[in-house]
Formats: C-alpha cells, structure tokens, sequence
C-alpha cells in the first residue's frame, strides 16, 4: 500500500533537515525581534547622547558624508565542547552541559553591582538576583557630610601649605567613600515651601548659629524662636539686597534685570540674599561659597530654596563653562582679584559671557587708606590690561563690562601680560582642569555673545550648539527640538498624572541634562522651582547650551560625590543615567584597571544624601537596572512603586518612582 500523502509530510516534519531548518528560521526571527525590542541606546534616537571615546568623536567629526559600510567575513569557526540545547540534528535536547562556576567573574559582577550586594549559587548552579542589605546609618557627625570636600585626612596633610586649596576637592580614597546613610538633625522638620523659605527656615534643619553670631549686625541672619529669617542684608548692603539692586540698575540700565542679565554668578554669596532677590526681577543667580569657617553659607542658601553649590576660587576651573553669566557679583567675597598676576580674576574672565558686567563692592572702592588705595590702583591696573571697559563707580560699588570680540586683545602690544591662551586651549574643559594664567580666546564668529533676550533664548537654538563635540554634525537643532518637544510631552503627563503642582518641588536636580530639555519644560509648565542641570564628564560637553538657553548647571562625575550638603534637593530626576554609567564603566575596565569604580550603589547613596527627607526620585531606564536599583532602593528604605512609559508595558524602558519618608 502507498502511504497517504499526509503521513509523507509527517515524514518530512520528522527529517533532520526540516527540523535543523526550522530552528534556524525560528532562530533568526528571534534575534530580529530582540534587536528591535531593546536598541542599544536609552534615548529615541532623535535625543540619544551617547558614551564615545574621543578618537570616536575625532573620526565622527571628520565625516562628511556616510562612508559605505564594508562586508566582513564570517570569523572562523571554532571547535570546542558543546554547551548548546540543540542535538546534531537540530531537534531539542536537554542533554547539554552547564560549565563550571568562575568565582573571579562573580567578584566582577559583585563589584560592578555595588559590592553590598549577596548572590549564591543553588545546588544545580543557577544564580540567585543579587541582594542588598539593608544599609545602616552613618555616625551623628556626618549629618553635614560632603564627602569631596570633608576629607579629613587630605586637608590635614593639605593645611601646612596654606591656601584656600584645603577648600577644594579632594575625594576619599578607593573603599574609603560613603557606604552608609547620613543621618538627619535631631527633630528635623519639612522644609518650610517657597516663599516663604526665602525669609525663614527651621532651625532644627540646619541647627548652626556661628553665622547669627558673626554676621548679625549686618544684617543677613537671625534667630526668632524656632526659626532663622532673613532680612535681607548683606556685608556691603545692610539695608537690604533690594535696594541693592536698585542702585546697581540706575547705575548701569543697560544690565536690564530679566533681560539681557539672566544669569548670574555671585562669589562668596553669605546666606544668598543677592540671589535670592534677584529671583522676583527673573533672574536666576548661581550662589558659591567655600565650605570654610562659615561653612553653613551654602547650606543656609539651598534651605532658604536659592540656588547654590560650594565652589572656591583657588587652583582649579570652576565646574561652569566660558561665557557661562551674564554677570558675575562679589561683595566683600574677600578674595584678592590681583594675586598672582590676576589669575583669579582670569577665571572670571572665562566664565563672563563677551559684553557681560563684573561687579564689585569691596573696601578698596571707596576707603581712602593708603593700603586700600594700593589695591584699588592695582584694580584698575588689571582690568585695563584684560580689557575690561571701566563703566562706572558709585559709593562702594564699581563696574566694569566685558569686550564683545578680541580686537582690543590683538591690538595690545607685543608681549603684553597676561597673554592670550593657546588656539588649542578648551576654554569649556573645566573637569579638574588647573586655571590657566592667560585670557579665553573669544569666538571669531561671535558665539556666546549673540544670545536673545529672557525669555526667548529658553527655546531658541543657540550658536554654540553648532560648536560643541556630539555625534550629529547638520541635525543639531532638529536634536535640540526634538529633545524640548520630547520633555514637554513627559512632564506635562508627571503635572496631570502625579499632581507635580501641588508637591512644592523648589530644589530639583536633572542628573543628566542634555540640552536642559527637563528643566525648560518644568518652567514652561509652571512649576515654580530651579534646576541644577548636571553633564556627566563622560558625555558631550552641553554646558554652554544649557547656559545659553538662561539655565543653570555644573560638570560632574558620578563617580564621585556633588559639591552640596546633605537634605539639598527636594527632586532628584535621572534618565538613563545608570545604564550609561554602566556601559562607561564596562568600557573603562577594557582600558583602565578600575573595577570598583562607579558602582550603582554609590550613586544611589549619594541621591539619598542630596535629597531632603519627603522628597522625590524619578529614574527613567532600562528595565535591565531597574531590578538592581529597586533592591538598592528598599536597603535604603526609600518607597517606590516601578511604572510603565507612555510606550506601554512591553517597552524598553521604565520609571521608578521613590519617595524618602521622614521617620
């Protein structure tokens, strides 16, 4: 009898052949459907900032158009012991081989995954989802801890040669760094909202009283019950930083408050009411102080809900870029602008946008004391050299403008001092880079000084984003767009879904920033805060743009702490932060021996540490960390709950919302 036609097919299904081809077909659409669910960048791709080496970003850089790609050979094959779960005949087995444990790879993987975590092996070898213990509290002398800028022993071993370098960072050394939670003061409350912060703060927050002692017959800070207020003063203006301003306005009307001055840095800030009073004429002041005798300065400024970091002016670049403020303040900030052929005064150089004013309010402007004079000469002596204009001095207060281009520096004479620094110096390299004894170069194509007015440069496209490094070299402000419209459209689903109005969120930091995109929607929104947006060092240097747009940030690592106190933030939002600190560090480890390095705890320690208790964090990521950073959040005894994007619950990435309770 002739088989049927149907058990010849059934035939065929059972062949070896059919069924090795099977796989391979099922095989292959895997591979296409994996590659399609998870992209290898976190951002859509019209906003993606991704990790690249610098000869990565010097060969981008000379491309001018897309080079064919060239097809490789199939690498050879290898002969080894089979490990797979398909037989010689393509069909399914389990008759496969595990492979033996490989401890050194398990202590990588702890290493990379925070070093507190635990992982074991079952009895059939397959490995548990690491965990974390729950982290312990740190000592009561810590509840002011800033690790970089309290390192004990360095400063010790720093203070036998004088200077204010003991005032900048200096980071624990390796397993020396934060591991625990820093406590909070005895009877910490909430902080009071903005405001209202602006004019008082609870003692029991920031329970220092050294500055009502030092400064308070001038005006800045006293204590009234339970809470510190603020009138106003300052050193220079003990009737009242309003009144202040007022003076410098009718002085010099070209500053336009709000307009052309949208920011400004003020050096050696007090308690910040400069800043703080800048505010209501729409102007966003960055406040700096050292972290020295009167070393709550700073945390009395973030308290109060005014934006601040601690910064000193001593050996290296401030973390800001050149032509970053609109202006640049120091009243009695009690440094000596013409030490060391003015080489402090250099960095307020760099960091002056073209056309923007210094001002400053110091004993030398208007006491006639022989000494005082001397430094007043030396003054004017300095700023001429540099080329600043001398608009005009008032009572205690003098002001000088800034150059719009270099022709005033080229048509100095031959050998002239200081010099202009080298055609090849980054003027916005400022990552542990030592200050230089030269003037920045400005741009011959006028960059950074053709800014539009407050509030039209918030969505404005800048110049510069043409001159800074990044992949893109023709699609900068369709990126630049994009990446607005794209957090526009999430925030605006936070405000609805979260009621993001009704949190009093003042101090919110985005821990990677971009082109600023997060923070100018939070202001197009309404949502009356300020955002310290910060560039990770290892991505494309954004600073300038997010200066230029009228906001505020700094460079950092996350490798290592923030320069601010503990309880500064009441929003910490990162997005796609840990997976790219992830990728960077796999990538170090090729080339480099830093195996404990950027580990996820240590930044999710140091988020606790900057966030105030009944705060908030937002992690948008990968759903290949959110796994670890939820087990990290609960050792830290934060509550979160993981959500879904708008893409839905089978998409790439998700967000983890935690909140930091108050005990």
């Amino acid at each position: 009898m002739k088989p049927s036609s149907s058990t010849a097919t059934l035939d065929v299904v059972k062949t070896p052949s059919f069924v090795k081809v099977s796989v391979i077909t099922i095989f292959s659409f895997s591979v296409i459907t994996l590659l399609y669910l998870f992209p290898s960048s976190p951002f859509p791709s019209s906003i993606s900032f991704s990790i690249t080496t610098p000869q990565q970003i010097k060969n981008n850089a000379s491309l001018v158009s897309p080079r064919p790609k060239k097809t490789l050979p199939p690498p050879p094959l290898t002969v080894g012991e089979r490990t797979g779960i398909v037989d010689e005949y393509g069909a399914m087995t389990e008759d496969f081989v595990i492979g033996e444990f490989e401890p050194s790879a398990m202590d990588e993987f702890r290493n990379l995954t925070g070093g507190r975590g635990e992982t074991s092996t079952k009895e059939d070898g397959k490995l548990n989802r690491v965990k974390y213990e729950r982290f312990r509290v740190c000592e009561e002398s810590t509840k002011d801890y800033i690790p970089c800028l309290d390192n004990v022993e360095e400063i010790k071993r720093l203070n036998l040669s004088g200077g204010l370098v003991i005032y900048e960072r200096h980071c624990p050394e390796e397993g020396k760094g934060l591991d625990c939670l820093v406590p909070m003061p005895k009877g910490y409350k909430r902080s009071i909202p903005w405001p209202r912060s602006r004019d008082e703060v609870w003692f029991s927050n920031v329970p220092h009283a050294r500055l009502v002692e030092d400064k308070g017959g001038q005006n800045w800070i006293a204590l009234k019950k339970d809470t510190f207020v603020f009138p106003g003063g300052g050193t220079q203006f003990i009737h009242g930083a309003d009144q202040y301003l007022n003076q410098i306005s009718e002085m010099v009307p070209e500053i336009a408050f709000g307009q052309h001055t949208r920011i400004a840095l003020d050096i050696g800030c007090g308690v910040a009411s400069f800043g703080s009073f800048l505010l209501q004429r729409n102007v966003t002041t960055l406040s700096i102080a050292p972290k020295d005798v009167h070393e709550n300065q700073i945390q009395f400024a973030l308290e109060r809900g005014v934006p601040a970091m601690a910064a000193v002016f001593s050996t290296r670049r401030l973390l800001y870029p050149s032509q970053a403020f609109d202006l640049i303040h120091c009243s009695r900030c009690r440094i000596d602008w013409t030490r060391d052929d003015g080489i402090l005064l250099l960095e307020v150089n760099r960091m002056l946008r073209a056309g923007g004013y210094f001002i400053w309010a110091a004993q030398p402007v208007y006491k006639h004391d022989e000494n005082l004079q001397e430094k007043w000469k030396e003054m004017q002596d300095l700023t001429r050299r540099i080329c600043w204009e001398f608009v005009k001095k008032e009572g205690y207060i003098a002001i000088w403008r800034k150059p719009l281009n270099n022709s005033c520096y080229l048509g100095r004479d031959s050998g002239a001092q200081p010099p202009l620094c080298d055609s090849n110096d980054d003027p916005d390299s400022v990552w542990y880079v030592s200050l230089r004894p030269c003037m920045t170069r400005l741009p011959e194509n006028g960059y950074g000084a053709n800014v539009t007015t407050w509030p039209e440069r918030l969505h404005y496209p800048p110049d510069r984003l043409q001159s800074i490094r990044m992949d893109a070299t023709f699609s900068r402000k369709e990126l630049f767009k994009a990446e607005s419209k794209y957090w526009n459209e999430i925030i605006e689903s936070y405000v609805r879904a979260f009621h993001w109005k009704q949190m009093d969120f003042r101090n919110v930091m985005d821990m990677r920033a971009g082109f600023g995109g997060f923070a100018a929607a939070l202001h197009d929104l309404e949502i009356d805060c300020w955002v310290m947006n910060v560039v990770p060092v290892s991505e494309f240097n954004t600073l300038p743009v997010i200066y230029d747009r009228g906001l505020i940030g700094a460079m950092h690592d996350w490798c290592e702490t923030f320069d601010t106190y503990p309880r500064t933030y009441d929003l910490l939002h990162a997005a796609g932060l840990f997976s790219a600190e992830q990728r960077r560090y796999k990538f170090l480890q090729i080339i480099v021996d830093c195996r404990h390095k950027c580990k996820i705890s240590s930044i999710m320690l140091e988020m606790d540490r900057m966030l105030r208790p009944g705060g908030t964090v937002y992690i948008r990521d990968s759903i290949s960390v959110m796994s670890e950073l939820q087990e990290i959040a609960t050792a830290m005894r934060w509550v979160c709950a993981l959500r879904d994007t708008g893409e839905g619950p089978h998409a790439s990435w998700k967000i983890l919302t935690c909140d930091k309770r108050i005990p």
